[in-house]
């Protein structure tokens, strides 16, 4: 390790310190760590990466590594070691720690499949599997219209039963199968990329292209529903350099439209990005993919590298399992190799976001319906849409339906159009009870309002929103205390801890509503107080479930304190 150009500090006795404070990172690790990162430049914003390197070699991150990489990357250990905790897919271990086990079997335990037995699945998994198979619990893995769903080493398996995942161990079968999709070829063949060609080689006005997007009223589909052309012209009337993100770090229990959109066509998704680029003068893109999605992350791997050289270059990058990091700002601290905290405001990330420079972050789906919009134009478009709602939007249903999963309908249908025009309506032997509208920080719905618009604005009335258009339906089967319950854990659990309200605000409510009698009064006042002082959204609603049940099931609170 290179000194710091100054006289050691004398120690107590008055000589010099013969080692360093802390730890000394080991030559063998130093070279082990070499070896697997390779030749070439040490970057800081890659430390993620790195991690994933180590995580994915050797099967955990041991103390004598992660300072070897410390010491490579000339940061000090405690920075490195509080971005491996932070994230959830790290397994940092001590020397005296047990090994950790060669596989791994994660059994989501989100609300949709809970809804499906994950519990269960669980239980029994935890009597039956041998020692050296680690069990765990995962938020959502972005698999609920297949629930319960589990992931084996890195492969998924949907409707998950001891069975199943019994016949995946033998059969030593652990990795993900890569997803197929229309190829770069393929696409190119039915026109793809020519647009962009065209906004590129200046046939088509980039300004042009903008007009057609800000009339077409594109907002974005990751959940806030910001105007697109709006952010993308405040980035573009910055100088210097720029940067474009793609979102793709769906987190939201009851999403998983991006997944279904990127295994089917990601070159759109890819093409629209561009495009973006183009338009907002970005020379680099950022495509940031939660790790659930492995074979996925292999798909987009090749594809992306079949991109012609001179097109401005696309980074895909790695999540390590944080929900908060589909928050733009803690994602693009995540880029940066830190742990996913969300920034304060201002400034806004479209005047210094990715490495301080302004930066445009959109989701999957925005820029996937990009090049529809200007090939079809604006009239199109808006006449897509049904009760004032404008274009299309894919879907997310899970829950008590027939034909669960992604479905691209209209943007202002009602829950009704969607369950029984796209669904085949309830599932046997369940009656519509409520439904989620946006996922778990949505809300929930009750039955007798399944006409209204599932639409940005539609249902803020209504205390709910639509976000990323997760839809979760609810039967006379599933009991609506347990449902919010589930909500609470899981956002006490994906909490980044940074700002006290959110941190134990979603603590304490949850262990409120671990009582037989829920505190009202007490979850009430917390709501406030996380709704006024939260930084980012996570905190901010978190308590819409609980709000929503006091709001329109007043019955399952009697006998609680009012």
């Amino acid at each position: 390790m290179n000194t710091i150009g100054r006289p050691a500090h004398p120690g107590r006795g008055g000589h010099a310190r013969s080692t360093q404070k802390g730890r000394v990172a080991d030559e063998a690790a130093l070279q082990e760590i070499a070896g697997l990162v390779g030749d070439g430049v040490w970057q800081r914003d890659l430390l993620i990466e790195y991690l994933h390197m180590i995580q994915d070699h050797f099967g955990c991150i041991s103390a004598r590594h992660l300072a070897a990489l410390a010491e490579h990357l000339r940061i000090g250990l405690a920075e490195a070691y509080e971005t491996a905790t932070f994230y959830a897919h790290f397994d940092v271990v001590k020397e005296d720690s047990a090994p950790v086990a060669p596989l791994t079997i994660r059994i989501c335990d989100s609300i949709g499949c809970c809804m499906a037995g994950a519990e269960a699945l669980i239980a029994d998994l935890q009597k039956t599997t041998p020692k050296n198979i680690r069990i765990q619990s995962v938020p959502c893995i972005g698999r609920c219209a297949e629930a319960p769903a589990a992931v084996v080493g890195t492969k998924v398996v949907m409707g998950a039963s001891v069975q199943k995942l019994d016949a995946c161990i033998d059969n030593g079968d652990h990795e993900a199968d890569e997803d197929c999709c229309m190829d770069y070829a393929a696409y190119c063949a039915d026109g793809g990329y020519k647009l962009y060609e065209a906004i590129r080689s200046g046939k088509l006005s980039a300004d042009n292209a903008l007009d057609v997007v800000e009339a077409s009223g594109l907002r974005g589909m990751g959940g806030a529903g910001f105007p697109t052309a709006r952010k993308w012209r405040a980035v573009q009337s910055r100088d210097g350099i720029k940067y474009l993100v793609i979102n793709a770090d769906e987190g939201e229990p009851g999403t998983f439209k991006d997944r279904y959109i990127l295994e089917r066509d990601p070159h759109r998704v890819l093409e629209g990005a561009l495009i973006a680029a183009n338009i907002i003068g970005a020379r680099e893109i950022y495509f940031y993919l939660r790790d659930e999605y492995a074979g996925l992350r292999a798909t987009l791997t090749r594809e992306i590298a079949k991109l012609p050289a001179g097109w401005p270059h696309v980074q895909l990058r790695r999540g390590a399992g944080s929900y908060v990091c589909g928050e733009e700002s803690a994602l693009i601290e995540s880029l940066e190799g830190k742990r996913g905290y969300p920034r304060q405001r201002p400034p806004l990330p479209v005047e210094s976001g990715l490495f301080g420079r302004p930066t445009a972050t959109n989701n999957v789906e925005t820029l996937f319906f990009l090049r529809d919009i200007l090939e079809h134009g604006t009239d199109w478009w808006r006449a897509q849409g049904r009760n004032g709602g404008i274009g299309l939007r894919h879907y997310s249903v899970s829950g008590r339906v027939k034909n669960p999963g992604v479905k691209l309908a209209p943007a202002g249908l009602t829950l009704s159009d969607l369950l029984y025009d796209y669904c085949g309506g309830m599932a046997e032997g369940h009656d519509l009870l409520a439904y989620l509208p946006g996922g778990a920080s949505g809300g929930i719905m009750p039955a007798q309002l399944s006409n209204v618009p599932l639409d940005f604005g539609a249902l803020e009335p209504h205390g709910c929103f639509i976000g990323s258009a997760a839809i979760i339906v609810l039967s006379q089967h599933d009991d609506l205390k347990s449902a919010a319950r589930n909500l609470m854990a899981f956002f006490a659990n994906e909490s980044c801890g940074q700002c006290t309200p959110c941190r134990l605000g979603t603590a304490k409510s949850l262990k409120l509503m671990q009582a037989q009698h829920w505190d009202v009064l007490l979850l009430q006042d917390l709501a406030q107080v996380m709704r006024d002082s939260s930084i980012c959204g996570l905190g901010q609603a978190a308590p819409n479930p609980v709000q929503s049940l006091l709001r329109y099931f007043p019955h399952l609170f009697e006998g609680d304190q009012a």
